[in-house]
């Protein structure tokens, strides 16, 4: 679903493992995870998990050896900061144990109406105007990159407050810290203002398209709807957005001249 295709998306560049509960190598491909540092993703659970993630849940990490470890069933072994774990559930409403949900955190991907108008947008807009949403999604990364400073910023000013010894105003490096912070602050500041001022503009025109991607998201829920008339009426996500995709290659007039047609296909 969703999850899996962002996880994978997401981790693609780290070497992503992906198995199922009960597999014949599941023990062997988490123990192989955490020794080398990978990233493994645990798809398609139900509302049990096994017992064996509870030590890696609960990161029981501990020495040995002067080597930081962890307990796996029967075996101990090396455990890598680098190891992340991710676990995906096709079940649209479950209901997992108050002890569960306190070691993990649950995150819902399920596809709402505001969600899917989105996403189309993004695809329409990717497909009419390249330009903008490559600028669109350049601004959301170095808006991003920008409040990390910020905090980065923020995080070393108390690391010093709090080792400083003696008055913080004859506390040299501290003051020095301060006076750069605060130079740095507000250019970063300064561009972040810049940075959404254009982003606004972007957006403003993004919503000339809005309209397609409402009335293509409200016909898909229309189509999924079907299998409560007869469960032979199965269409799935992807399906839909080829059958969205396709039918921008085939327009004959650009989307945003369209007043009141039709969305897909002639």
């Amino acid at each position: 679903g969703q999850a899996n295709k962002w996880i994978k998306h997401m981790q693609h560049a780290a070497g992503l493992e992906v198995i199922r509960q009960g597999s014949s190598d599941f023990l062997r491909t988490l123990e192989n995870a955490i020794r080398f540092g990978q990233t493994v993703l645990i798809e398609n659970v139900e509302e049990e998990l096994e017992a064996v993630l509870e030590p890696i849940l609960l990161k029981q990490t501990f020495k040995q050896g002067g080597s930081l470890v962890i307990r796996l069933a029967d075996n101990v072994i090396p455990y890598h900061e680098d190891f992340r774990l991710f676990i995906t559930s096709k079940l649209s409403n479950p209901h997992y144990k108050p002890e569960t949900t306190t070691k993990v955190t649950v995150l819902n991907f399920t596809l709402t109406h505001e969600g899917l108008t989105d996403q189309l947008l993004s695809i329409v807009v990717s497909k009419e105007r390249r330009d903008l949403e490559d600028e669109k999604n350049q601004l959301v990364q170095l808006n991003a990159r920008m409040k990390q400073q910020l905090q980065e910023l923020e995080d070393r000013i108390l690391f010093l407050l709090s080792n400083s010894q003696g008055s913080p105003l004859e506390d040299e490096e501290l003051m020095r810290a301060l006076r750069e912070s605060k130079q740095t602050s507000q250019e970063i500041k300064l561009k972040m203002q810049e940075s959404e001022h254009n982003e606004r503009n972007i957006d403003a025109t993004r919503l000339k398209y809005r309209s397609v991607a409402l009335r293509a998201s409200t016909l898909y829920f229309c189509i999924t709807d079907l299998a409560m008339i007869d469960p032979m009426y199965q269409y799935s996500l992807n399906w839909f957005i080829n059958l969205f995709v396709n039918s921008i290659a085939l327009r004959e007039e650009p989307f945003c001249q369209v007043n009141g047609g039709g969305i897909l296909g002639n």
